[in-house]
Formats: C-alpha cells, structure tokens, sequence
C-alpha cells in the first residue's frame, strides 16, 4: 500500500463523516461515572448496560476488561476485524480544597476558549475521549466498518493488570487501533517499558522526647502532570523535594518524624507533601532560617516551572509517639539516594527521555510507610535494571518491595500495512502527513503484541495537554480531526 501524491490529494468523496455530537454527548456520559484506577466496577456497569441498550455483543473479564463486539456493515462481513483499544480508568486528582470523593462523584467538565477542561480535577480524557469515540461508533448506523472488536481494559494508569491478564483467546482480531495517544498529529508507533513497585518500610514508635517542638511542613502548588510525557519538564516532585530537606535537617540536628505523607498518584508528578517532626526546641529558629532559604533557592530553581510553589511552615501538638530514630533514619537516607525524574535521554531518538523514575506516592501510617516508584524506559532490560537499583536502596533501609508491573516496551512494524494507511488517512481528511513517534509513556501495546501473534498496532488521539494533573485538558477541534482520521481508518480498511 504505497502512497503517493495522487493518493494524498484525493479525498474519496464517498466516506461519510458523521457529526462528532455522539462523541461529545458519551464523554460526558463517561465523566459522571467515577473509575479511579482499581475500582472500576461502575463504569464496567455502564459499558454493559450500553451493550445492552444498543444489542451488542458484551464480554466482561474477572479483572474488569470488557470487549463489546459489533457486526460489520452490511456488505462488509468478509473484511478483517479492526480492535478499537481503550482503558477504562483515570487518574483523578483534585486542587487543594476541593471536595471531591473520586469513588463517588462526577467529573464536572466545561469549554473554555477551544478547549474541554475540568472544575477543579482532572479531566480524564485520557483515555475517556477514546472510550467515547469507541462508543460512538459502536451506537453508530451509518459509519461503514467490517467486524469490530472494542475492548475495555481495567487498571491501566497503575499496574496495566487488566491487559497483562488477558487470555490469548479473549481477541480475535489483529488489527489494533489504540485510541490513547494525546498528540493529535502524530501516530505513535512505540512506548516504554514501565515498571512499579510498591515498598513498604515497618516502623516502630517510641516515646517522644521533652524539650522538642514539632512542626508541620507543606510543599504545594507544583504543575505535576504525567510522569511519562511530563518528566524531562524540569517540574518539581514535592516528595523529593520535602525529603531532600528533612534529609539535610537530620545532618544537623535529631529529627524526629511522626508522617510523611505526599502525592496525588504513582502515575502523575507529586503537587503536593506533608511532613511532621520534631526538632529540639532551641533549633526551631534556625530550622524555620533554614527553610526559607531552602525554599528561596527553589523558588529559583523552579521559577520558570513551577511559579506557584510555595513552602509552609506551622506548629502542631506534641504526639504520643514518634517513628524510631533508626527507622528515620533508614528512610530519610532512602528517599535522598532515591533517583527521579528524567535519568537518560535516548541516544537514537531526538529530544526522548530513555530512561526515567517517578517517585510518585508516600504515605504513613502507625506502623508502615508506603512508598510507590514508577520507572520507565524504551530498553526492557534498563527499566528493570532502574528497578532494580530502586529495590537495593529500600532493601539497605530493611523495607520489602513489591513487583507491581513489568510491562514491556512496543515499536511498530514501519512497514505494517495498518501503519500505511493510519498515514493514508491523515493525509485524505487532514491533509497531512502525520509524524511517526515513539513515547515515553507506558502503552498496553506491549502485552497485545505478547498474547496475540501477528497483530499490528497503531495508536492515535488527540491533543491533550497536562494529563493525570487538575490542568488536565483537551483541545475540541483535535477532536474532530482523529474522529475524521478514524472512520476514515475504518472505511478504507472495511475496503
């Protein structure tokens, strides 16, 4: 299927474009059902009762994936069977002071200036307009299609669970458009490699000592954002952040740590973080000295990417109970040696990150502190080796560290046939010719390329800007544009 400029420049006539209205009426079908990552039982409701409504084929799996599968137009039973992937969750978070449950309430959406954005929260167009194009074709009378398969996955934004347990049976077909790509003129044609682990460090309290203070210390009012796409940003992790001072701190004086408790989810960069220790009450002039400084020099570093950061200082009550000294320690030490953010540029790809860390979500409890790092790479073997190194630091500190996810790496086949015509189609509706990018975000590509031999992938959408962060927001024209490129897609591979 060679191109050329004959082929380019004529549009064929007879593909119909219906009005992308559907499109936009099913997303916001999608933003009032809550699917937070592992819990997605709701919105696997709502896909099956959609299948339901329209007498479509549903499958559901026990981890929560659901393919919905529609005859092809008629005329057109004989054509291959195209898969439309998309995931089902999102990552939510929302600005300080908001109320917002993500197990119960809707996402409230709104257009602004072009654009679709979210009051006060993530939007979750990531995947959720992809879900909706889906959708909006599976409803469809007159788009004209072969036999399609439109699967569902579950988890994808924390632990790709939902993909990694798919059976080799659950598809049958081997043409993958994956609707999760967030630069609309772009195809992306491969993805890293990701891994999480979850580390848990058992604490031990003791009695707190006489003559401290205690204080509370807050880090808001970073950008985030994904910790794929927005890494190599420069953008700060308050986790890291807060650490490296109470880290330094613990040089200087007897730090006593009560909690430690900081980001929004292992996928996006850490906004916010709290601290809560104790120093000797005759330092607390020279600790409040110490982070203003801090602050000031960060202010500076973080000027151009972070301009609201800000750094807060308050006293709070004398505890009970404080995290033993060598537990503090341990952990301060681990979060210091711990590495973050872009690690690697590629040395094949212009402008890539090759290999980075999120260290993405702390929290504590009476008697553990959580810790999440989520890596990434476009060689299997340096995420798992990242991962690994991860592991030894919070091995040294006596924590227990947990495998996640190992999801593997993709790149496409440049001369798959499905790629050509991904290409053809962006020329016949858009009039271009679309960049061919590999991302450094984590794709289920991966697994489908593992469990089904043969199959060709390509993933397109359109351009989303700050995804897993409260700025989180999708421009409308971009929209139209891929719903154009794919039924295109669909009518010419019916062909």
């Amino acid at each position: 299927m060679n191109l050329n400029t004959k082929e380019i420049n004529n549009k064929p006539p007879f593909v119909n474009y219906p009005d992308p209205e559907d499109v936009y009426s099913l997303f916001k079908q999608i933003n009032r059902v809550p699917r937070p990552s592992w819990h997605e039982e709701k919105i696997v409701i709502f896909l099956q009762q959609f299948a339901a409504a329209h007498s479509l084929e549903c499958v559901a799996t026990d981890s929560s994936c659901v393919v919905i599968k529609k005859r092809a137009t008629q005329g057109y039973e004989n054509a291959p069977i195209i898969v439309l992937l998309n995931h089902i969750d999102m990552v939510c978070v929302a600005e300080e002071g908001k109320k917002f449950d993500p197990l119960n309430d809707p996402i409230e959406s709104y257009t602004d200036n072009g654009w679709i954005k979210a009051n006060g929260t993530s939007l979750g167009a990531d995947n959720g307009i992809g879900m909706a194009m889906a959708l909006a074709i599976l409803q469809s009378r007159n788009i004209i299609h072969g036999p399609l398969e439109c699967i569902f996955t579950a988890n994808e934004e924390d632990g790709m669970t939902g993909a990694a347990t798919l059976s080799p049976d659950f598809l049958s077909g081997r043409l993958i458009i994956n609707l999760d790509s967030e630069d609309y003129d772009t195809i992306t044609i491969g993805s890293a490699a990701a891994y999480l682990q979850f580390t848990t460090l058992h604490v031990t309290r003791e009695k707190g000592e006489p003559d401290y203070c205690y204080l509370k210390l807050n880090i808001k009012g970073g950008n985030g954002g994904h910790s794929g796409v927005d890494i190599n940003k420069g953008r700060a992790n308050a986790n890291k952040l807060i650490g490296e001072f109470i880290y330094q701190q613990s040089k200087k004086h007897d730090v006593k740590l009560l909690a430690f408790n900081g980001g929004e989810a292992n996928n996006s960069i850490p906004v916010n973080a709290e601290v809560t220790v104790g120093i000797p009450t005759l330092y607390k002039d020279q600790f409040s000295s110490d982070l203003e400084l801090f602050a000031k020099e960060n202010k500076k570093i973080y000027k151009d990417t972070d301009s609201k950061i800000s750094f807060i200082i308050s006293e709070t009550v004398a505890p009970e109970s404080v995290i033993s000294k060598k537990e503090t320690e341990a952990f301060l030490k681990s979060i210091h040696e711990c590495p973050f953010g872009a690690l690697k540029m590629s040395d094949t790809i212009n402008d890539a990150v090759e290999t980075s860390n999120n260290l993405g979500v702390i929290k504590t409890n009476e008697v553990s502190i959580f810790i999440s790092n989520y890596s990434r790479s476009f060689i299997d073997a340096e995420v798992i080796k990242l991962g690994n190194r991860i592991k030894n630091i919070f091995d040294e500190a006596g924590a227990e560290t947990e495998v996640i996810m190992s999801a593997p790496g993709w790149k496409s086949n440049l001369s798959s046939l499905l790629l050509k015509q991904a290409e053809k189609s962006f020329c016949n509706t858009l009039g271009f010719m679309p960049k061919k990018v590999a991302m450094h975000f984590a794709l289920e590509s991966g697994y489908f390329i593992q469990k089904y031999p043969g199959c060709e992938i390509v993933s397109i959408g359109p351009k989303i800007i700050e995804p897993h962060s409260i700025t989180e927001r999708v421009k409308i024209n971009t929209i139209d544009n891929i719903w154009k490129v794919l039924i295109n897609m669909l009518h010419e591979l019916a062909h």
